[in-house]
């Protein structure tokens, strides 16, 4: 089996247990998700089956987010699952969350969450942080957002819900607890539903209980050419054989191809490898192959 589930995690679950359960499922051990939703999480979640588990870092990292969100509250893991505490009676008016969050689009820095599992001096934050030692020189990270808008908010219950489209290392309830921080009230994370990654998108996901077995698993398989955005090359038998056998080849079309892109090479509408155009050359430089 070789592809990709776009799994719709439902809430309560680790996206290990994602994993472990359709390990059981389909009897294969080579499975891996393409990146952590906590528990408190739900949307999507692609998973790589087979020999696809090689091609996750090849997938677009793109991300998006519908995120529920309380304003007046202050909390240790910054969501609603953490110490909550009521720090503010402030009621704020649309227009000034909206001009707070406009704030946060384009280029930010934020600090990861103390409860997280990014790692700190060989230990995950979390494992610190459920011992009480909160380190106070977590690194920064410099994220995109390319999308920040206002769904809907509730003046009087003082919550709101927005749509995040961001890069790959965002931590939403950082850029929750930063809006707080802008808007002096506080805020925490209610809710999140992860509705993008990539080119894997919430309307085509499936609920992890549809899997109940390895027909249904190969039902919704995913093929990897629907979901890498590389140009594709198509291979001759010749060079078919020549890539089976762990040799190089020289693309005839090179105009077509940048230095260094990547690039899918197909045989028979399957993808046999992935490959880089090499510099002022027009041979390929094999970096992977799915064919024996």
């Amino acid at each position: 089996m070789f592809g990709f589930l776009n799994i719709n995690k439902p809430v309560g679950i680790t996206s290990h247990d994602v994993v472990s359960v359709l390990r059981r499922v389909t009897k294969i051990k080579q499975i891996g998700h393409t990146g952590t939703l906590d528990p408190m999480a739900q949307g999507v979640l692609p998973v790589a089956i087979g020999k696809a588990s090689r091609l996750i870092e090849y997938l677009e990292e793109n991300k998006g987010y519908i995120a529920e969100l309380e304003l007046g509250k202050i909390s240790d893991t910054y969501d609603s699952e953490g110490i909550v505490e009521v720090v503010s009676n402030k009621k704020i008016q649309e227009k000034e969350f909206l001009e707070a969050i406009n704030n946060f689009k384009g280029e930010i820095t934020q600090t990861p969450p103390a409860f997280s599992a990014l790692h700190y001096n060989g230990k995950r934050l979390y494992e610190l942080a459920r011992k009480g030692i909160i380190p106070d020189d977590i690194p920064k990270r410099t994220v995109q957002i390319t999308k920040l808008n206002l769904i809907q908010f509730d003046y009087e219950q003082q919550t709101a819900k927005i749509d995040v489209k961001c890069s790959k290392g965002t931590y939403i309830r950082s850029l929750i607890n930063d809006i707080g921080q802008k808007l002096k009230t506080g805020a925490i994370m209610t809710a999140l539903t992860r509705t993008q990654s990539g080119l894997f998108t919430i309307e085509n996901s499936v609920k992890l209980d549809a899997l109940t077995d390895i027909e249904e698993v190969e039902k919704h398989l995913i093929n990897p050419l629907d979901v890498l955005s590389y140009k594709c090359y198509s291979l001759s038998e010749f060079e078919y054989q020549k890539i089976r056998h762990g040799q190089g080849i020289e693309i005839k079309n090179d105009e077509e191809f940048n230095e260094s892109q990547y690039i899918c090479l197909i045989f028979n509408s399957n993808l046999c490898a992935v490959a880089q155009k090499m510099p002022e050359s027009n041979k390929l430089k094999i970096q992977k192959v799915f064919v024996s």
